[in-house]
């Protein structure tokens, strides 16, 4: 489990095929500390296993599912990538609880700093439409955001303040990229207790009929 707090912003070091996937080496510093073999650590947003270690960095390996669902199959060495350590219980929860499961591959439409932030607006993967609100909470390339808008059907819009656009690769995007994006893990489930699909369409009726009758409305 992850917050969406970037703690470092870390390099692709290396990018090696294995089989349906890859294994990369992440030169890295701040998350090196009391990080473990088997650690989960996200990588720009995306859960992964740590496999190895060297003097200034780490490896992780991306089978083909996860390439599939996220941006990985663009990475090459010298990218930039947000970083985070798994949560510790008991530590600040400043952003929300994000899996560190990327639902889909989002674009970026538009970019357009506004004074003391940055607007961007992002087509969402149609797996997370239904689950993102406005004001709500939304994780873009392993960041917690906070949905500013949403100015147009499957689009979304983040505002970005100086300190995130400065100490993450925010900063790096440009209109047309992908971007790697997980829906509020609350609406999720919310979704799913109410049978409503995860790909457009009407709601489950015999789910949503279930619930109804177990809460008494029925």
């Amino acid at each position: 489990m992850f917050t969406g707090i970037v703690e470092e912003v870390g390099t692709v070091a290396a990018v090696e095929p294995e089989g349906n996937g890859v294994i990369f080496t992440v030169h890295a510093s701040t998350v090196l500390d009391a990080m473990g073999l088997g650690d989960s650590v996200a990588i720009e947003g995306a859960c992964l296993t740590v496999t190895s270690f060297s003097d200034d960095g780490f490896t992780v390996q991306a089978i083909g599912t996860t390439l599939e669902r996220t941006t990985f199959g663009g990475f090459r060495p010298g990218r930039r990538v947000n970083l985070e350590r798994a949560l510790a219980f008991g530590a600040r929860l400043g952003g929300h609880l994000v899996a560190g499961h990327v639902d889909g591959v989002g674009r970026v439409t538009r970019i357009e700093p506004r004074e003391e932030l940055v607007l961007i607006d992002f087509k969402l993967p149609e797996e997370v439409v239904g689950v993102t609100v406005l004001h709500g909470s939304i994780t873009l390339n392993g960041i917690s955001l906070t949905v500013n808008d949403l100015p147009e059907p499957g689009v979304c819009q983040v505002s970005i303040i100086p300190f995130t656009w400065d100490h993450t690769s925010i900063s790096d995007l440009k209109v047309g990229d992908a971007v790697n994006v997980e829906g509020d893990m609350i609406g999720k489930f919310v979704r799913n207790l109410l049978g409503a699909p995860v790909r457009g369409g009407e709601p489950g009726g015999a789910a949503r009929e279930h619930v109804l009758r177990a809460w008494g409305y029925q």
